[in-house]
């Protein structure tokens, strides 16, 4: 099967002209064969059924009708839309008002009541019921197949049909494809200007992106178009809508969920304030609404439109008539009538007036022809097929005959016609249109798989964007980053880029988080001030502060979770007091300690809270706790990870998809101020064991996971006669035993002979040379047993677990490289020699720590 190919509107009204009366099943086609008449013509040409009948602009009668029956009956109004959708669906295909009632499972009260409210009507349905055309008249039927049973009904005895396809087969043009909507909006206004927007049409599903993509850039570009947006797509519409729904929406409500809204009414709030409860916010911008919010008992929809054009200076006089009509105006507002209210703008197009000049925009599910020399068409996927409505009345099979001549036709609009397509979408193959299995012959699952042409994104010339200004300043160079810094850019440039740039919001556990820091701080410097009793008070402090950020139902288990978090940190402190009096000095670094003011006593101690600057590797922190000169803790509220998840995180060759070089920067740092040291980097999780102590157990043991630094390189480390001994004791059995039969200086050859492997998996050392010539020596030394060789597999594993849970001198060797390398990259990048690239060192991004994931656009436009 192919797609057939439509006849020329200049073939079709050929064929058309010699009669009194062409029936046609859409109205762009009508207005298109009659914008060819070359001769004067008494009466209607070419016309729609509808519009023949009616002798007028056809409405919506779905919404006339409910209109009618709410404001006569008492049914309830889904319901009234339910009825009002199955009659004139059924009215459609069967040619009755009442046809409807021949269904058994359809025949309710509310039914029956729509049925004799209708049929009193003044519809255009029921002119189309009661009217024939007039049989001295020559009539022609263009796409017959296309007309309902109702249109078909007024067709005389006699009529000729003109089909609108001919014999051969349409060549398509190739799919364009782009990297994204866009670019392919782009593509549009690359051909779109004021001159000749009446020139260009373009097809799209209404309830896409493509939709108000195409519409701003439109406006934006001061090119005129029609066919655009709706009544509820006003923002005024939609904001009043918002602010009755929000008055309702509870005291859990975020600050992000109404930011629309607050925009609107001109009460912008901070970015750092989204994730808070609006309730609880405590800010003056928003008193209105919240005055608003509790009043809103006592307004009606009237009283609370003005109140809006009051705040707003506004005016929404459509919307007011919209209120009159639906007869709610002087109602009190209640969460049943703006339900009713807002399924009513959901379920129905309100009319309103649009410019009938421009770029024309047309609804691939609604339009057939488009009468335009140039026709863009956007998407082409899933969202083009229809959905058959699944009722009695409807064959199936038909209307999907239906839809697929309409969408054969809607594929020839124009001169020329450009299939703007995405061939993927967030990773995704995009499935093009359903009809296109059935009209072609190909074998495919992706545009990608048919004729395709693959385009980049345009640059736009002469478009001067915003306003410039070219200033002769170097940009500041990076001499130092920070283990945060540094584990986002090296996941994406293009993330750090942004969150440079751009504020977010704060969050509840950043919150709990800083205060649980400060709590702990605040302990070591005064452990006497805080008692049993002052934990509650102290627990009861910190939900106070994050309170805005949570819900009611959340308040008692976040208690408890704080008195816990408390009493482990209490605990930990008590029985692992900080050691080493030569750094207990003043910390310039030192940040504002919320206990410290709550308690009005200073922190005297220069244990905490720890600030570096390492101006020599290029790196700055702060230490949580100098527990001792050769050990450093960090306080997390997170989940515990285990050595060797640490140590993978902070990979650099290639680096992790979950980067993290908190414990390597922070120890790369300290072996500078305590040289030639073992050093230890704990990890304190002091809410792991949160379940455990409410059932009654936990220990402190299963809160903690450290690393530790060794001031040698690692294949020095293992080489060593402790680390023999360790094989001959301490390793699987196997080991032991096959260790335990050979003395230090057979280990010790393999070491001189053979070049420890730079892997990280076993399998691979197993495999190696080093691997190879160990259990060879071993085998020489102890004999050719089964015992031999998997004692050899065992004693491998057992140091490459040695390399995978701790780090060595040449790990931060290569850090302190590393960085430096990131640096001089990073500094390139923000003199603007090159752009912040979406990808980093370890290729494509873990997008799920992505902070400014809405910034940075898919891999075809980086």
């Amino acid at each position: 099967m192919s797609i057939s190919r439509a006849k020329p509107l200049e073939s079709l009204y050929e064929e058309c002209k010699e009669y009194d009366l062409v029936l046609v099943p859409d109205a762009p086609l009508a207005s298109a064969l009659n914008r060819r008449l070359d001769k004067p013509h008494f009466g209607p040409f070419a016309i729609t059924p509808r519009r023949l009948a009616a002798r007028r602009r056809e409405k919506a009668e779905d919404r006339l009708a409910f209109l009618e029956i709410i404001e006569t009956t008492d049914l309830d109004w889904k319901e009234t839309a339910y009825a009002v959708g199955n009659i004139l669906q059924c009215w459609e295909y069967q040619g009755t008002a009442d046809a409807v009632l021949e269904y058994d499972s359809y025949v309710t009260e509310a039914t029956q009541a729509a049925v004799a409210c209708i049929e009193r009507m003044d519809t255009t349905s029921g002119k189309l019921t009661d009217y024939t055309v007039d049989a001295d008249q020559s009539v022609a039927v263009v796409g017959y197949e296309q007309l309902t049973a109702l249109e078909r009904s007024i067709l005389p005895e006699e009529y000729d049909t003109i089909d609108p396809f001919t014999e051969d087969a349409f060549d398509y043009p190739p799919f364009r494809i782009l990297d994204s909507p866009a670019a392919i909006v782009d593509v549009v206004l690359d051909a779109a200007t004021e001159g000749n927007a009446d020139d260009i049409g373009v097809v799209l599903d209404a309830a896409s992106q493509y939709s108000p993509l195409i519409e701003s850039a439109l406006e934006a570009a001061d090119i005129p178009y029609y066919g655009g947006p709706g009544f509820t797509d006003d923002p005024h519409h939609r904001a009043f809508l918002q602010l009755l729904r929000s008055a309702y929406a509870g005291r859990d409500t975020r600050v992000g969920d109404v930011k629309p809204l607050l925009t609107q009414l001109g009460m912008a709030v901070d970015i750092e304030h989204d994730e808070k409860r609006l309730f609880d916010l405590g800010r003056p911008e928003v008193d209105w609404l919240l005055e608003f919010s509790e009043e809103i008992g006592s307004h009606t929809f009237d009283s609370a439109l003005e109140a809006y054009e009051g705040v707003t200076e506004s005016s929404l006089d459509a919307f007011r008539e919209e209120l009159e009509l639906l007869g709610i105006g002087d109602d009190p507002v209640s969460e049943d009538t703006v339900d009713r209210l807002e399924f009513y703008l959901q379920s129905y197009e309100v009319p309103v007036d649009r410019e009938n000049d421009g770029v024309l925009l047309a609804d691939a599910k609604s339009a057939a022809h488009v009468d335009r020399p140039l026709v863009f068409y956007l998407g082409l996927d899933e969202g083009w097929t229809h959905s058959s409505p699944r009722r009695p009345w409807v064959d199936r099979d038909q209307e999907f005959e239906r839809n697929i001549r309409q969408f054969q036709l809607l594929l020839q609009n124009g001169v020329e016609q450009y299939y703007l397509v995405e061939d993927t979408s967030g990773g995704t193959p995009v499935t093009p249109c359903l009809y296109f299995e059935e009209l072609l012959d190909e074998d495919f699952e992706r545009f990608s798989d048919l004729d395709s042409v693959q385009y980049a994104r345009a640059i736009r010339e002469g478009q001067e964007g915003f306003e410039k200004e070219s200033l002769e300043i170097p940009a500041d160079e990076v001499s130092m980053v920070s283990q945060s810094s540094l584990s986002t850019y090296v996941n994406s440039p293009r993330d750090y880029f942004f969150s440079r740039l751009l504020d977010s919001p704060d969050k509840d556990y950043f919150q709990e988080g800083n205060l649980f820091h400060d709590f702990a701080e605040f302990y070591v410097s005064h452990p006497d001030v805080v008692t049993e009793d002052e934990l509650d008070e102290i627990a009861d402090v910190i939900l106070e502060e994050v309170d805005p950020f949570l819900r009611g139902v959340d308040r008692e288990v976040r208690l408890t979770k704080y008195r816990i978090g408390l009493r482990t940190i209490v605990e930990y402190l008590d029985a692992n007091p900080p050691v080493g009096d030569d750094i207990v000095v003043a910390n310039r670094g030192r940040s504002r300690n919320y206990f410290a003011d709550y308690y009005d006593q200073p922190i005297d101690v220069g244990h905490t809270e720890r600030w570096f600057e390492n101006t020599d590797l290029g790196l700055k922190g702060k230490i949580d706790l100098v527990y001792s000169p050769t050990h450093l803790l960090d306080y997390k509220s997170g989940s515990k990870k285990s050595a060797y998840s640490v140590v993978k995180h902070s990979a650099l060759d290639p680096p992790s998809d979950t980067p993290n070089f908190q414990a390597l920067l922070y120890l790369a740092h300290q072996r500078t101020v305590q040289p030639d040291e073992t050093l230890q980097f704990t990890f304190f999780h002091f809410l792991e064991t949160l379940d455990d102590v409410v059932t009654g157990g936990g220990s402190l043991e299963d809160c903690l996971t450290t690393v530790t630094y060794h001031p040698l390189r690692f294949e020095e480390y293992i080489a060593r006669p402790v680390i023999f001994t360790e094989l001959q004791e301490d390793a699987a059995n196997d080991c032991n035993k096959t260790f335990s039969q050979v003395e230090y200086d057979e280990y010790r050859a393999v070491f001189e002979s053979h070049e420890f492997p730079d892997t990280r998996e076993s399998d691979e050392l197993v495999d190696s040379a080093f691997g190879t010539a160990l259990t060879d020596r071993m085998v020489d030394a102890v004999g050719d047993y089964k015992y031999v060789k998997n004692g050899c597999k065992q004693a491998l594993r057992y140091l490459l677990r040695i390399r995978n849970q701790n780090y060595f001198s040449d790990d931060v060797d290569a850090f302190e490289e590393f960085v430096q390398e990131r640096l001089s990259e990073l500094n390139t990048r923000r003199a603007g020699d090159e752009r912040f690239p979406v990808d980093g060192p370890g290729g494509e991004p873990n997008y799920r720590y992505v902070g400014n994931r809405d910034c940075i656009l898919e891999e075809g436009s980086r």
